[in-house]
């Protein structure tokens, strides 16, 4: 296997694992006003997230790191062409990160309504935009002979982008829910399983309807399996959490998102950035790719640091891997979360 093609694959799985588990947290973020609807409750919110968010948000990092030095063709045209959702994308994450850590500064309900709110804009705008870039991703965006970006921001808005904004928001919402029923006890634990099941529902519609489309538009045999196979699991979780099963819902959403994410890198494959002109210069693995001597060294660094970090994270939820419940929460407001 060409070592293009290699990291081609280890961006995906870095992708993979970005949604997978910042995922969560951003529905969790969405789902703050919905399910918390006293301060106890906020905090016990935010405190299931608290450990892990930060070390969820360094799979993206890495990702646009792997990209940069991988395929510095793709990373510059992609950040070029699609640098306002990006932007509001990286303000949205510096906001909610900053909302996180000085929610519990000030005693006070106004300043805590206020970081509340940076919390929940903060999930939500990512949330929808990655869906909607990716969505353009796929399909195709106007890239000329140069291999450059020659459109505007409205290009990026078509129904198919939108749709796909609409998939991942829902499917993160669930995914939230599913992590709060699996996190938490008492009310919030049940009231999270009613909600994870509703809007199962939504989430579930708008994934079919995105993965048919992208399969007729460019999906191949393998994707097609992927897709397949995503739906299963989001139908399992759903099925499971109805009969309380918080652990298999959360597997469930888990793994949809996973095969999911997977199966729109098969249907990529061997493009990273198609064009949509017909005199246009689409990115492939090939053309975008870095030399072979830089692409041998990534590799090198990969296989010696990948299985660190991998075990570190695995390490950090099983110490934290304990639900909490409102009496778990400290009565001040000026310490913690």
């Amino acid at each position: 296997m060409e070592l293009t093609t290699i990291w081609f694959s280890l961006i995906a799985i870095l992708w993979i694992g970005y949604f997978c588990l910042e995922g969560f947290d951003f529905g969790v973020g969405m789902l703050l006003p919905v399910l918390g609807k006293t301060d106890g409750e906020r905090r016990v919110l935010i405190n299931t997230i608290g450990p892990v968010w930060d070390g969820n948000e360094v799979w993206l990092l890495v990702a646009g790191g792997a990209t940069f030095a991988a395929f510095p063709e793709w990373y510059a045209t992609l950040f070029s062409g699609f640098y306002l959702p990006l932007l509001l994308i990286l303000l949205a994450l510096i906001v909610r990160g900053v909302a996180f850590e000085y929610r519990a500064k000030r005693d006070d309900d106004t300043w805590r309504q206020r970081w509340d709110l940076a919390i929940i804009v903060g999930s939500f705008v990512p949330a929808l935009l990655w869906g909607v870039a990716f969505a353009n991703i796929l399909r195709g965006v106007p890239i000329d002979a140069d291999m450059e970006y020659v459109g505007g921001f409205f290009n990026l808005l078509t129904p198919y982008a939108l749709l796909g904004g609409v998939m991942t928001l829902l499917l993160f919402l669930t995914h939230g829910a599913m992590f709060i029923g699996l996190k938490t006890d008492g009310p919030i634990r049940r009231e999270a399983r009613v909600l994870a099941s509703r809007l199962g529902v939504g989430a579930a519609a708008s994934a079919v309807a995105f993965f048919a489309w992208t399969q007729l538009d460019t999906g191949t045999v393998a994707s097609g399996v992927a897709f397949a196979l995503a739906a299963v699991a989001l139908l399992s979780g759903l099925f499971a959490v109805g009969a309380a099963r918080e652990g298999y819902g959360f597997l469930g959403t888990f793994v949809a998102i996973a095969l999911g994410v997977a199966g729109l890198f098969l249907a990529l494959f061997p493009d990273v950035m198609p064009t949509s002109l017909d005199g246009g210069v689409g990115l492939t693995t090939t053309n975008a790719a870095a030399t072979a001597y830089t692409l041998k060294i990534m590799t090198v660094v990969a296989v010696i640091f990948t299985p660190v970090v991998l075990v570190y994270q695995g390490w950090t939820y099983w110490v934290f891997r304990k639900r909490i419940a409102v009496h778990h929460i400290p009565q001040s407001t000026t310490t913690g979360a």
